[in-house]
């Protein structure tokens, strides 16, 4: 019996993670996530996994199995179930990460928590997750039992020998079903490239501890809300050193909320105040705990970074810690960021000048401690780059796998009793855009948008006699994003648009006229300026 697993999303980019398995004619989606927008996506919000193909195939799905609750894997759950509400497992911090993002939309989720090591069976699916160590709690893989031997999804998972939670990777499960003989392996390919070890996410807390007891003023500690173990160690650097806090962000407030209702977050009320409370305390004893670190415009840092927070104003006694490294794609919104707490005289420290980060992804030792582990027959590196996949299918090679494969997205690996074999481009995986309260493909619309940013807009309004050719009012030029001193320009553009009215034979046609007015003052800013401005003909039929 043949056993397909295609991907929407991932392999090739950070984010949108989102695969699909087939087995006897039904489907099953391995998380759903989204990713954040590139510098050129012009006013897109978030970029999701083209559903198309599964949606086309509505009948035949029966559920979603989520690795961990970050968004870049649950992130596009939401937009999925408004189309096809079908069930959803993951361990109970996925699915409650889930729930909020899912039930914002109107939706009303059918989630199913799972404790880690236990069998389900939905359909034709027999899975289990297996817990792995990664930058949230209650992270895990997953394994398929189907009737081509095992598939193990790693999900996103690190080799972490002293995490803060006490709960290691589970090695031992995973060693057992290597013995057992995996058919497929889909392991996390993000730190492919780092040599080593990637070092415990509890050496982050003595060094946050240290920066907070030596700070003067106010301490601002900036991370991902759904980084549950930073949020922890954070809490813990600024209540040993005496100071009260506030959770700044929806997302980090939601996100704190949730995880201590679930008893994987700890601390004590006393410690916890409004803003308004806060505020009145002195800066010395005082701490936020806050969303921001990937610069997000409208997140709180950000806000804190340009002077515009409604409550907290920053001066040059106070200390911002961002404890995380941007994604990919968000490096110069965080160098922003940080520049402009700099220009206000904060003490910033970051994930390149101090120890205030750590990777929640293994490299290449680990990485390749899990191959011989696991011992798969066949191989495909997932969640990365295209240069992240390749580097680890080399670390495969390296340990003997036999069969590897680099697929992007829109391939399909296809097991069956011949072997194993790549089908390449066979599902649709383009970006879909949330675009404000829209969804669709706006390639043609993100084009226009970086034209109009690169090379202005020339409005051109006149009115014309078409008869007789004669120009009753007019031209009157205006333009944005050309030149600061636009004068020169403008006028250039209104004598070669006469000159051009005047060339054409009569009676003058409409939209011969706009053709005209459009060349000759495109052809006019082309020749002054070297640009290729978008230019909007207004003509009006006198």
């Amino acid at each position: 019996m043949t056993v397909r697993v295609g991907f929407l999303g991932g392999l090739g980019e950070i984010g949108r993670n989102c695969a699909v398995i087939e087995v006897e004619g039904k489907l099953a989606l391995i998380d759903c996530g989204l990713m954040f927008p590139e510098a050129e996506m012009l006013g897109v919000d978030l970029v999701l996994p083209d559903f198309s193909w599964v949606l086309d195939r509505a009948d035949d799905v029966e559920c979603v199995v989520l690795t961990h609750g970050h968004e870049d894997h649950v992130g596009a759950l939401a937009y999925f179930l408004r189309e096809l509400n079908v069930p959803v497992y993951g361990t109970e911090m996925a699915v409650a990460f889930a729930r909020s993002r899912v039930e914002e939309l109107g939706v009303e989720p059918d989630l199913r928590a799972l404790e880690t090591n236990v069998w389900v069976e939905h359909g034709p699916f027999t899975f289990t997750l297996v817990r792995v160590t990664h930058s949230t709690p209650q992270a895990a893989g997953i394994v398929f039992d189907t009737p081509q031997g095992l598939i193990v999804h790693s999900g996103d998972f690190k080799l972490d020998s002293t995490p803060v939670d006490g709960e290691p990777t589970d090695l031992q499960t995973f060693a057992g079903f290597g013995r057992q003989g995996v058919r497929l392996l889909l392991s996390d390919s993000t730190n492919a490239e780092v040599g080593g070890t990637v070092p415990s996410e509890r050496t982050v807390g003595p060094h946050l501890a240290a920066l907070t007891s030596e700070a003067e003023g106010r301490v601002i500690i900036a991370c991902f809300a759904s980084h549950v173990h930073r949020v922890q160690q954070a809490i813990d650097a600024v209540t040993a050193a005496g100071r009260k806090f506030v959770f700044l962000g929806r997302s980090m407030v939601r996100n704190s909320a949730v995880a201590r209702e679930l008893g994987l977050l700890s601390y004590d009320d006393a410690d916890v105040l409004e803003m308004d409370e806060l505020m009145k305390l002195d800066d010395s004893k005082t701490a936020v705990i806050c969303t921001g670190s990937q610069g997000e415009p409208f997140a709180a840092l950000s806000l804190m970074a340009g002077g515009q927070h409604r409550h907290v104003k920053l001066d040059d006694n106070d200390t911002v810690i961002i404890s995380a490294t941007p994604i990919p794609g968000n490096e110069s919104k965080v160098s922003r960021v940080i520049n402009n707490l700099v220009r206000r005289g904060v003490t910033v420290h970051h994930g390149r000048n101090a120890t205030v980060h750590v990777s929640g992804h293994a490299a290449q030792e680990e990485l390749k401690t899990f191959l011989n582990v696991i011992k798969p027959q066949s191989f495909i590196p997932v969640h990365g780059e295209y240069r992240h996949l390749v580097a680890h299918a080399k670390l495969a090679g390296i340990m003997g796998v036999p069969d590897i494969h680099v697929l992007e997205d829109g391939d399909v690996i296809v097991l069956d009793d011949d072997g194993t074999r790549a089908e390449r481009a066979v599902l649709p995986a383009g970006y879909v855009y949330l675009d404000g309260s829209g969804i669709g493909d706006l390639d043609g619309a993100l084009r226009d948008r970086k034209h109009l940013a690169d090379e202005g807009v020339v409005i051109v309004t006149l009115g014309v006699d078409l008869q007789s050719g004669d120009i009753i009012f007019g031209p009157d030029v205006d333009s944005h994003g050309l030149t600061d001193e636009p004068d020169e320009v403008h006028k250039l553009v209104t004598e070669r648009v006469i000159d051009g009215i005047k060339s054409l034979d009569l009676p003058l046609d409409h939209d011969t006229v706009r053709a005209k007015v459009r060349s000759m003052a495109g052809r006019a800013v082309k020749a002054h300026l070297s640009r290729r401005p978008v230019v909007f003909p207004v003509i009006i039929e006198v």
